[in-house]
C-alpha cells in the first residue's frame, strides 16, 4: 500500500465554493459494499435507504472564529489558526496549539497584535489581543504554542471572537456569504473545533424531523476537529504518517443506544469521519461485551436471538483523546453504515473510507462523481456508503 494508491485527479472546477441551498438538495452518491453498485440521488433521499430503528450518529462540535491575522509588532502580517487549547500549560486557557503562517519567521519570542475586524479592520481599531510564540510544536510544520492575551476588559473568548473569523478550508477561495453556512444545525452552543464535520452540513432541520418520524433514532458525539484536518500524507508509506490527537466525548446515552440498536438486529449509521472516529475510538477490545448483534444483510448471524458472551464493547468516553488512524486493513466494530463528503486526495479521510469499503469501489465511485460532475470537499456533495 502505497499513499499515491489515494490519490486522483480532480478538475478545479468541480471544488465547491459555496454550499448547496437549501443543504440537502445536493447530490447523494450511494455505493452498496455488497455487490459495489452505485447510484445517483439528492440529499433529502436518504430516509429511502433508512429502516425504522437504525440509528444516526453525529458530532455535534461547533467551530471557533479560529483563523486570526494580525501583525507582528515588526509590521509583518501573520495569521495564526486555533487548534487546541493546551490546560496543561496554562490553567487560566490561554495557551494554545496553533497553526501559523508564515512559519520561518514566526518563532519562539515573537509576538503578535490582532485588532477588532480582523485582517481588514482600519489602523484606528483597537487591538483586542496580543500573542506569544512560545515553542514549536514537535512533528508538525507550521505548529507553535501560542500564549494569548485579551485587551483590559475582555475575555480571551470575547477577544478571539472581535479578532476572528470561521477558518474556511484554503480550496475555498471565493465565499462570502454567510459563515453560519459552514457549521451545522445541530451545532452546540460551544465553540471547540478548527473546521466543521462536513458530512453533517447537508441536514436540515426538516430533513431530521422526516428522520425522527420514520422511526430512526438519532444521537450525537463531539470530535473536537484538530490539525489532521488541514494535513495531507506527504510519506510514500501511509503507515508512517503520525496522527495527531484529539479530544472526543461518547456519552452514556450513545452507549446505551447503539446497544439497544446492535441488540435489535439494525444499523449504526455515522455521519462524517470524525463521528466513525468517535464511535470506534470508543470501542474497547477488552471490555465484556453486553450482546453482540444479530444482523443479517450480508453479516455472520448468531445461531439464536439470546445474548452472546464474549468481549469488545463500545464504552463511555469523556473528555478523551483519540489518534485513531483508520486505513485498509483495518477492522470497524461499530459502525455499519457512514455519510461522508468527498475527500481531498492523498488524505487520512481517503484511506479511512477505503478501509470502509474498498479502496478499489471508493476510487470507482469517485471517478463517477468525477464523470456525473459531482461537487467535491467540504461544500460539496455527499456520499453514503451501505
Amino acid at each position: 500500500m502505497r499513499t499515491d494508491d489515494f490519490d486522483y485527479d480532480l478538475p478545479d472546477e468541480l471544488i465547491a465554493q459555496a454550499p448547496a441551498e437549501p443543504r440537502d438538495s445536493c447530490r447523494l452518491l450511494v455505493l452498496h459494499r455488497e455487490d459495489g453498485s452505485v447510484e445517483h440521488r439528492h440529499f433529502f433521499d436518504i430516509g429511502e435507504y433508512l429502516e425504522p430503528g437504525d440509528l444516526v450518529v453525529v458530532n455535534h462540535t461547533r467551530v471557533m472564529p479560529a483563523r486570526l491575522v494580525g501583525h507582528k509588532t515588526t509590521g509583518a502580517l501573520c495569521e495564526t489558526l486555533l487548534l487546541r487549547r493546551c490546560e496543561d500549560k496554562d490553567a487560566l486557557g490561554h495557551v494554545w496549539e496553533c497553526l501559523v503562517s508564515p512559519g520561518k519567521r514566526l518563532k519562539p519570542g515573537a509576538r503578535i497584535e490582532y485588532r477588532a475586524g480582523g485582517a481588514l479592520a482600519p489602523k484606528e481599531s483597537p487591538v483586542v489581543l496580543t500573542a506569544e510564540v512560545l515553542d514549536f510544536v514537535e512533528d508538525s510544520r507550521g505548529g507553535r504554542l501560542v500564549r494569548f492575551e485579551p485587551a483590559e476588559g475582555l475575555t480571551l473568548d470575547e477577544a478571539i471572537h472581535r479578532a476572528g473569523h470561521v477558518p474556511l478550508p484554503p480550496y475555498i477561495t471565493s465565499y462570502e456569504g454567510d459563515p453560519e453556512k459552514y457549521q451545522t444545525v445541530y451545532a452546540m452552543s460551544e465553540e471547540h473545533s478548527a473546521a466543521a464535520p462536513t458530512a453533517g452540513l447537508h441536514f436540515t432541520p426538516e430533513l431530521i424531523e422526516r428522520l425522527r418520524a420514520q422511526g430512526i433514532g438519532w444521537e450525537e458525539v463531539e470530535l473536537e476537529v484538530g490539525i489532521d484536518t488541514f494535513r495531507l500524507v506527504e510519506e510514500d508509506d501511509p503507515t508512517q504518517h503520525v496522527m495527531h490527537t484529539e479530544r472526543y466525548h461518547v456519552p452514556q446515552r450513545v452507549v446505551d443506544a447503539v446497544h439497544a440498536t446492535k441488540a435489535a438486529g439494525h444499523r449504526v449509521v455515522a455521519i462524517g469521519t470524525t463521528s466513525v472516529r468517535s464511535l470506534e475510538s470508543a470501542y474497547d477490545p477488552a471490555a465484556p461485551a453486553w450482546k453482540l448483534p444479530v444482523v443479517a444483510r450480508g453479516f455472520e448471524q448468531a445461531a439464536d436471538s439470546a445474548a452472546v458472551t464474549g468481549v469488545g464493547d463500545i464504552v463511555v468516553r469523556e473528555n478523551a483523546t483519540t489518534n485513531l488512524y483508520l486505513m485498509p486493513g483495518s477492522s470497524f466494530h461499530v459502525v455499519d453504515a457512514m455519510v461522508t463528503n468527498f475527500h481531498v486526495p492523498r488524505s487520512t479521510l481517503m484511506m479511512l473510507v477505503s478501509a470502509f469499503a474498498t479502496r478499489e469501489q471508493i476510487m470507482g465511485a469517485y471517478q463517477q462523481a468525477i464523470e456525473q460532475r459531482y461537487r467535491f470537499f467540504s461544500f460539496g456533495d455527499a456520499m453514503l456508503i451501505l
